[in-house]
């Protein structure tokens, strides 16, 4: 088992930054990939960016990229999500997720609430 705790979420205006993290525990030796995923009211859980923990590539979806950079520290078992100018639309509960293949994300985060106010 994996456990992750996200944290860093708030209340900013829009063009603000705020960076999230994640810290992982338990069984982490086995993680292939990190992600982070957003879900705002009445939509669906939508993927922002991953990272493959031991290369260090990374992938974004076209809705944050140039805004948002995923980083990971190894030695802290800890992925971030720094996100700059900030929209309204940001606004959802940000999750991460931890993955031990390629393809599927077998444990996730409690989620932490980011509110962009305009």
């Amino acid at each position: 088992q994996v456990q992750l705790v996200e944290s860093g979420g708030g209340l900013v205006q829009a063009g603000a930054s705020l960076r999230l993290s994640c810290a992982a525990s338990g069984r982490t030796f086995s993680t292939y990939a990190m992600g982070w995923f957003r879900q705002a009211p009445g939509k669906e859980r939508e993927f922002l960016a991953a990272i493959i923990w031991s290369a260090g590539n990374t992938g974004y979806a076209d809705s944050v990229k140039g805004r948002f950079t995923i980083s990971r520290d190894k030695a802290k078992n800890t992925v971030y999500l720094q996100m700059n100018n900030l929209k309204p639309e940001d606004t959802a509960v940000y999750y991460c997720g931890s993955s031990r293949s390629s393809g599927k994300y077998d444990y996730w985060g409690q989620g932490t609430q980011v509110t962009v106010s305009s």
